[in-house]
């Protein structure tokens, strides 16, 4: 979607949330075999950031199932991956999914090809599990055979770098189109207040509103399905003017020891967790 359209959105009575319906799922049964990879030992180092991420009831949330078929779109750091290749590998399968990158320079066509061909060795050396167990693509070729194949896809934390880039629309589309008849995207994202001003939803801070994603992807072919507030950080005014990336773990811009103890309190951002099925 543009810039243009979603500015549309949030200035229009759309901006009031229409999803009151929806009943909150923040207490989903969380499956045995999610609950021993959350736990594994191997994922010592992460396990830190599971107190604001809450990876467990994120992914019940999702209803993300051990023998499916996992695209995590923008896998980036690796965070999730690493917890979804153990969950996964023993019935399942995760595939990275990457940015369409045809439009860009050449150095960065390179830098993502790299990244889809490292991926599936990647999470094999982080998760214990064989490579094969794991694949990757990128958005801008997908293959025919991929189509109508996923159960799942995981966007986090990512739909803001989509709209920054202006290629919201045509990644969403290409996700739909890897999904099987309803099939379901989980989209956990920085959420801005619900009358926080278009200037600073749209992408550039981080924060977006939960209404404007709903409508978007109701507009993309999408129907929504609840949302889960286990992501979600009271504290967090969501008005910093560096954006999310003043809070934990980036702390961008704190000055000194006690500015960094002040935001370390308030922990990570204010985040909606929100499920939407493939319309037919």
């Amino acid at each position: 979607m543009s810039l243009a359209l979603l500015a549309a959105i949030a200035g229009s009575s759309l901006a009031t949330p229409t999803f009151a319906q929806h009943a909150d799922h923040a207490a989903a049964k969380i499956d045995p075999a999610l609950a021993a990879a959350v736990a594994d030992p191997l994922r010592k180092e992460d396990a830190v950031r599971d107190v604001y991420r809450k990876p467990d009831q994120t992914l019940a949330f999702f209803d993300v199932g051990p023998a499916m078929k996992v695209g995590e779109y923008a896998p980036g750091g690796g965070w999730y991956s690493r917890l979804l290749g153990i969950y996964l590998a023993p019935k399942g399968k995760l595939v990275g999914l990457f940015a369409d990158a045809s439009a860009a320079n050449a150095q960065r066509q390179a830098a993502t090809q790299a990244a889809v061909a490292k991926f599936p060795a990647e999470v094999a050396g982080w998760s214990n599990q064989p490579a094969e167990k794991f694949s990757a693509l990128t958005l801008g070729a997908i293959p025919d055979s991929e189509k109508g194949t996923f159960d799942r896809i995981l966007v986090m934390r990512a739909l803001h770098n989509m709209l920054r880039s202006n290629v919201a629309d045509s990644e969403i589309r290409k996700m739909r189109e890897l999904l099987k008849p309803g099939g379901m995207i989980g989209i956990e994202q920085h959420r801005a207040k619900a009358d926080a001003p278009f200037a600073y939803t749209d992408g550039s801070k981080g924060y977006l509103r939960e209404a404007d994603i709903i409508k978007f992807m109701e507009i993309h072919g999408f129907t929504f399905v609840g949302k889960s507030e286990a992501n979600a950080n009271p504290k967090d005014p969501a008005n910093w003017p560096g954006g999310v990336w003043t809070l934990p773990p980036s702390l961008d811009g704190a000055k000194d020891d006690a500015e960094k103890a002040k935001l370390q309190a308030i922990g990570e951002s204010d985040r909606m967790t929100l499920l939407f099925a493939k319309r037919p």
